[in-house]
């Protein structure tokens, strides 16, 4: 689908449930998603701000994901809606592929192309019949370059694939490198597990929704008519991680925190997502939970320990593997590198921003820049900042 298709769709599916068309500002936002562009372009080509930007976006998230009953993101937004489109045109068809109690794969790849199935190098007791890895990393990020963090993925893998800890968070401030690390861990251990699936909750989406999306992949979509019932749905998904071998990962949780209160408390209407990490974490079940956060859900706190299967990791700054970034961004005088990684706590998003500005401004010259002795905070840099806070 080009981009005029896909506007023309989700224009039909939002004007279905909401009885209203795209306006301008909206039809630009879902342009430029389409595009790859930021929020930032996609204001100051819109002429208005990045917040105001981002909460449009959010609220047409939300409608999305109500009408097509999954988690609709930035990061999948586009691939959804094909996917979707694809579904209905192969509707009429998709019978002649499945049989009575059981899946063909023809009808697996009509209802869900991003999902893909991939031979494990993991061998069962009989060499020549792999485990099937069932992905969908749709809302992964290409975080490529990855820098460092050796360590932490060697104590992760361990964690993981060794002691088979069921619940694992990454922590740590805006921009250190959860979601880079997480990656690279789904990278190195996928191997290891029949199912493996990557969530965003950075548009903040109902429990539900997640719920219900999980159980439909799980099911290989054979589940339509799910519980209304929270607790129903909360026990049908448990019984899946507890007959499989699964992995997943929840990025950006802590857009179900609230804001303005102790670190680990929820959103109004989003509590139920303690009760899923609770459950998570107390009950006994074959697969393994990564979530990935600013703050510690409160329930953690009295179930992770070092000899229990429920372990967090606090992320700090990169150390020396921060020159790279610096290196890669073309920045000259390696001997001034040190103090600019200081200043910015090695923090690998704030290096690569400032490490633009000085490239752009001053030639990649960093003993220029710290003539200015003062630190400096661009406007994509005060946003990141200022959402931590």
């Amino acid at each position: 689908m080009d981009v005029k298709e896909v506007l023309r769709l989700a224009d039909r599916l939002i004007f279905d449930k909401t009885g209203k068309h795209l306006d301008d500002l909206q039809e630009a936002i879902l342009r430029g998603v389409c595009q790859g562009n930021k929020y930032s372009k996609i204001a100051e080509e819109s002429h208005c701000t990045e917040g105001h930007v981002r909460d449009v976006a959010s609220e047409l998230w939300k409608i999305l994901s109500d009408v097509l009953g999954e988690n609709v993101s930035r990061a999948n937004f586009r691939s959804t809606l094909e996917r979707w489109q694809v579904s209905i045109i192969s509707s009429n068809f998709a019978q002649d592929f499945v049989g009575i109690g059981n899946v063909n794969i023809c009808a697996d790849t009509l209802q869900s192309p991003k999902v893909t199935t991939t031979p494990s190098n993991k061998q069962t007791s009989h060499e020549d019949n792999p485990i099937k890895v069932r992905q969908d990393l749709g809302d992964a990020p290409d975080v490529s370059p990855f820098y460092g963090r050796s360590e932490e993925l060697t104590k992760l893998e361990k964690w993981i694939v060794q002691e088979r800890c069921r619940l694992v968070t990454l922590l740590g401030i805006s921009g250190i490198g959860k979601t880079a690390l997480a990656v690279k861990l789904v990278e190195q251990i996928q191997d290891k597990f029949e199912y493996v699936i990557w969530r965003s909750l950075c548009d903040s989406p109902p429990l539900k929704l997640i719920e219900k999306n999980l159980i439909q992949f799980f099911s290989i979509y054979q589940e339509t008519e799910l519980p209304e019932n929270s607790d129903c749905r909360l026990s049908q998904l448990m019984e899946y991680l507890k007959k499989h071998r699964c992995l997943l990962i929840l990025d950006d949780v802590q857009m179900v925190l609230s804001s303005g209160q102790l670190a680990g408390n929820y959103q109004p209407g989003y509590e139920n997502y303690g009760l899923l990490f609770r459950r998570l974490g107390e009950l006994s079940h074959n697969s393994c939970v990564v979530l990935n956060s600013w703050d510690k859900p409160r329930e953690l706190a009295a179930l992770e320990g070092e000899n229990r299967p429920i372990r967090s990791l606090q992320l700090d700054g990169l150390g020396e593997a921060a020159r790279e970034i610096l290196r890669d961004k073309g920045l000259a005088e390696e001997e001034t590198w040190d103090k600019l990684i200081n200043t910015y706590q090695a923090n690998p998003l704030w290096l690569k921003i400032v490490s633009t500005m000085i490239q752009d401004l001053f030639s990649g010259r960093v003993s220029e820049f710290s003539k200015y002795d003062t630190l400096f905070l661009s406007e994509e840099l005060k946003y990141y900042i200022t959402q931590q806070y």
